[in-house]
């Protein structure tokens, strides 16, 4: 008999719009996804979070650099904005981020737990921004003051995809994860999910692809929504797909078939 493995599902950008909130909030409700992330950057959020201080599953902080304006004045006399993922990942690999990104991500904890009423359950970062030069110090000594999980990007595994997994590992993943097991911080052994959101793509056929290798205890962040879609979300059509098969009863038969339950 093949041994069970478990798998973690998180569901990211909790706040970002009421469409995700919707649909995170109804998958978390079924038992469909293990934990949520929140981004706490957008004006929404203080509506948004009250209603996951009766929230079941784990609660993490979503670490945003790159949608929308800076919560600390610090960070607001450099940037109006954040930039895009592009322009921060330039400046990350420059050195050029400014050191106000401490009092940011100070400003987005302090936002989480006063609206949520406790700490964060674990943290992790908007497009993976958390890994980036510059961005990893602060969020591996948070980590350690905290005594809180962080999302490791230093194995992504596949199958398909193989370049964004790799520009994945290869732009800080591999650094995060190396850093981590120096520090003795637990990690999971991989993550899954990566694919370029297609609105045409098969996510059933992405997910059992998944299952089918993905090792003991690893970790699968998705990106659901339900109803109508926000507006500006370029990715709204992926993230109706994702919900459509993470709600059904598609997604309990691919688990039980492959051995996996969410843990």
């Amino acid at each position: 008999m093949t041994p069970l493995r478990h798998l973690a599902v998180c569901a990211d950008d909790y706040g970002l719009g009421p469409a995700i909130d919707r649909g995170i909030l109804a998958l978390a409700a079924r038992g469909r996804i293990t934990a949520l992330s929140c981004l706490v950057t957008p004006p929404r959020w203080e509506a948004a979070g009250p209603v996951l201080q009766d929230c079941v599953i784990a609660t993490g902080l979503h670490f945003n650099l790159t949608e929308g304006e800076p919560l600390s004045p610090a960070l607001r006399r450099r940037w109006s904005r954040f930039p895009g993922l592009g322009a921060l990942m330039a400046q990350a690999f420059l050195g050029r981020l400014p050191a106000a990104l401490a009092d940011e991500f100070q400003a987005q904890l302090q936002r989480f737990v006063a609206v949520t009423g406790r700490a964060p359950d674990f943290m992790d970062g908007h497009q993976h921004v958390h890994a980036l030069p510059g961005v990893r110090p602060i969020m591996l000594a948070a980590a350690q003051r905290l005594g809180l999980p962080l999302r490791s990007t230093g194995r992504v595994t596949g199958p398909g995809f193989a370049f964004k997994r790799h520009v994945i590992e290869a732009c800080g993943g591999w650094a995060l994860k190396a850093e981590m097991q120096a520090q003795r911080l637990p990690a999971v052994p991989a993550l899954v999910g990566v694919y370029d959101f297609d609105p045409q793509a098969d996510y059933r056929a992405l997910v059992r692809g998944w299952l089918r290798t993905v090792p003991d205890g690893a970790l699968l962040f998705c990106h659901p929504a339900l109803g109508q879609s926000d507006p500006g979300d370029a990715i709204a059509a992926a993230r109706a797909n994702e919900m459509a098969y993470l709600g059904s009863e598609a997604f309990a038969v691919d688990l039980a078939e492959f051995g996996v339950r969410l843990a």
